[in-house]
């Protein structure tokens, strides 16, 4: 917890010595077995309670050792259900609710142009955050946020559920331990985008503060599908698509099961569909070729999975579940010299405990990072029709300078990063 959060406590026991008069102590704020007192709970501020956001919000209600106290989104109808459900207090402005010294974290589960820019400014305000996947808007947010959190010391909790799911981590496992012998290649499916959207302008709801929702983004006319989900994910001023809003989830694996994206120069290539008609304009029916050091990487659209394949066999882990060859690996015990991953059955509780004990959470922003560069890399062959080579030590692209010049795209006044 936060320094804040420490002299409050310490406020709060002067005060009560200080105090002569006859007053009373509710049971939940000294805490039972089940619930700890007021003074040690972590308290969390929800900024985005839309489709994802109010998900997040209600499975956080269900870990031990917090308290929901804030909500902000620019959907007054939605911030304010959601603000009554929790009896907490609605913001319109995120930044209303990050200037309060109560609040431990944030959960960030806005549309995607905003996770970056909202997440640095929480590690400014010294609140850790969990933030829904995808991360930035480009690499350039990416290695931003890596920098501000490093440099305030927050916790970061990525999206990546399927790091919580057992099986998952089993795999994974397998993978680092050798079971399946060198890893060679590598398979990574994820669901497809879509081309359309209406581009006839409408009047703004009266419950949305449009402005806000745009943020950072270029002003737009607001249509049907603008700021619905899904369709804000297949805009470019908002998202890459599914190359990064669903690839998030096999590619984080992936990261999770191997370091090849670390080995040496990674080049990419490939095809992809861009739509010229409609209101969607982010890459789908993508088909890339990757490699990473000496392993071979292919990312296609499909289910969501990803698959190992080394010189003894294969390990297939989708979210569904694993499958293997030779099937005795779905039987192996992971030995005690084997690779141990950190686990969780719970991603909300890891991030609740992380917070507490000031321990890296299970799903870190090194290797968040790591795989939304993939997705952006992907982005930006497709867009130029050309191979791109990433360099994991330089931590940059070489040799393209209109790819470099991708890696950064400028925000709208007042907003920065």
């Amino acid at each position: 917890m936060n320094d804040v959060r420490i002299n409050r406590r310490q406020l709060l026991q002067g005060a009560a010595t200080a105090i002569a008069a006859p007053y009373v102590i509710t049971s939940t704020a000294l805490g039972n077995a089940d619930t700890p007192p007021a003074s040690e709970r972590i308290t969390l501020g929800h900024i985005g309670v839309g489709v994802r956001g109010g998900g997040c919000l209600g499975e956080f209600q269900r870990c031990k050792g917090m308290q929901s106290v804030a909500v902000s989104d620019t959907y007054k109808d939605r911030c304010d259900a959601y603000t009554r459900m929790i009896k907490g207090k609605a913001y319109a402005d995120f930044r209303e609710l990050l200037a309060r010294n109560d609040i431990d974290a944030v959960v960030v589960a806005t549309p995607d142009h905003w996770h970056a820019p909202i997440a640095i400014a929480a590690a400014r305000g010294k609140k850790d955050a969990y933030v829904e996947k995808p991360l930035g808007l480009t690499i350039e947010q990416d290695l931003a946020c890596l920098k501000v959190f490093a440099e305030n010391g927050r916790i970061f909790q990525y999206g990546t559920q399927q790091r919580s799911i057992p099986h998952c981590r089993f795999g994974c496992e397998l993978v680092r331990s050798g079971y399946i012998g060198k890893v060679h290649a590598i398979e990574v499916v994820a669901p497809n985008g879509s081309a359309g959207g209406s581009t006839q302008e409408i009047p703004v709801p009266p419950t949305l503060d449009y402005e806000m929702w745009l943020g950072p983004a270029l002003r737009k006319p607001y249509t049907a599908d603008r700021c619905k989900n899904p369709g804000h994910f297949f805009i470019h001023d908002y998202s890459i698509g599914y190359l990064a809003g669903w690839g998030a989830h096999p590619l984080d694996i992936m990261i999770w099961g191997s370091d090849a994206d670390q080995a040496g120069p990674i080049t990419v290539e490939g095809t992809g569909v861009v739509p010229t008609e409609g209101l969607f304009d982010n890459v789908y029916n993508w088909d890339m070729r990757i490699q990473l050091g000496n392993v071979r990487m292919t990312f296609k659209p499909g289910g969501d999975s990803t698959k190992f394949i080394g010189d003894d066999g294969w390990v297939r882990i989708s979210r569904g579940g694993i499958d293997a060859n030779p099937k005795s690996l779905l039987t192996s015990k992971i030995g005690p010299n084997d690779v141990h991953l950190l686990e969780s059955t719970s991603h909300q509780q890891n991030f609740i405990d992380a917070v507490k004990s000031r321990k890296p959470a299970i799903a870190p922003l090194d290797q968040a990072v790591r795989s939304d560069i993939l997705s952006h890399l992907c982005d930006i062959a497709v867009r130029t029709q050309r191979k791109i080579t990433w360099d994991p030590k330089a931590v940059a692209i070489v040799g393209d300078e209109e790819a470099v010049k991708m890696t950064h795209r400028e925000l709208r006044a007042p907003w920065t990063l």
